[in-house]
């Protein structure tokens, strides 16, 4: 369940330091609680870890549900508000909300890797070593599957299939996922050549840390910065836009909106949607900057 305390307290500092009216706290509060809920759908419990792209998400999800510019401004007014509340009591280091504004949010789709990026990124792993070998394994998983960092952690051994090409999600909405070959190598030479060395005894989960435990969400976000700075990638990668760029290219090359939806875990399709249409945005790029009449 995600963390709502915060969403109380802040309710609170409404009502009782900045004597705001009811409807004010009304909307604020709802808004904030509207947002909880998207980040709960994505797998994250506190907001100590939304990103900028969750927030540009969320607003390309109203967007797309039709909610009205007035609607979204106010949203947007709302959560930049409550962010900076929490900067200011210590709970974020920084306001993620801080450069956006909903005209701004319009103009930019999520995030996505490049193909080239994606391979380059891949490639930096030493899977002869234990530790880069387990790091292969993470990262060619995430992006064969598009799912949620919480999900890829929360992952057993006996949750993964190499003969059938499947694994079984269980930690977000419960779903089977097929993987790509090479995913399956990645996974494979992990568990034959590196976990059992790794692991420690009676130890469930697939991917562990040095202590041999379950890796936490923590390190593998740390993992990732250091391969995405090994490769060159002049922007940060987290698992976020891994798994944006797992929808991108996806339908670039023809999936369908539905079985997309079914792979991320969606509930509502409007979640999916936004990847088609920040899809079409960069095809639309990408033909006015090469076409020699565009």
């Amino acid at each position: 369940m995600f963390n709502t305390k915060l969403i109380d307290e802040y309710r609170n500092y409404l009502s009782d330091d900045r004597k705001a009216s009811l409807n004010t706290i009304s909307s604020y509060i709802c808004d904030i609680t509207k947002f909880s809920d998207y980040l709960w759908s994505e797998g994250k419990t506190d907001f100590f870890d939304v990103m900028e792209d969750d927030v540009l998400l969320f607003i390309s999800l109203l967007e797309n549900k039709g909610r009205s510019p007035a609607t979204i401004s106010r949203c947007v007014a709302s959560l930049k508000a409550f962010f900076s509340y929490l900067t200011e009591k210590g709970v974020v280091e920084c306001n993620p909300i801080l450069g956006i504004s909903s005209s701004t949010a319009e103009k930019k789709p999520p995030r996505i890797l490049s193909g080239k990026d994606v391979v380059r990124l891949l490639e930096q792993p030493d899977d002869k070593d234990p530790k880069g070998c387990r790091d292969k394994a993470m990262i060619e998983t995430l992006y064969a599957t598009g799912i949620r960092v919480s999900e890829l952690v929360a992952l057993n051994e006996s949750d993964v299939n190499l003969a059938t090409r499947l694994i079984t999600c269980r930690a977000g909405r419960e779903r089977v996922i097929p993987i790509c070959a090479t995913a399956v190598r990645a996974i494979g030479n992990f568990i034959s050549s590196a976990r059992k060395n790794m692991a420690a005894p009676g130890e469930l989960a697939l991917f562990v840390n040095t202590s041999g435990s379950r890796m936490s969400r923590q390190g593998f976000w740390k993992v990732l910065k250091s391969y995405s700075e090994k490769a060159g990638i002049s922007s940060d990668i987290t698992p976020q836009i891994l798994r944006h760029s797992f929808a991108a290219h996806l339908l670039e090359n023809g999936a369908d909106l539905r079985s997309l939806q079914e792979m991320l875990g969606h509930a509502d399709i409007s979640s999916t949607q936004v990847y088609a249409k920040a899809v079409k945005r960069h095809l639309k790029e990408v033909y006015q900057r090469t076409h020699p009449r565009a």
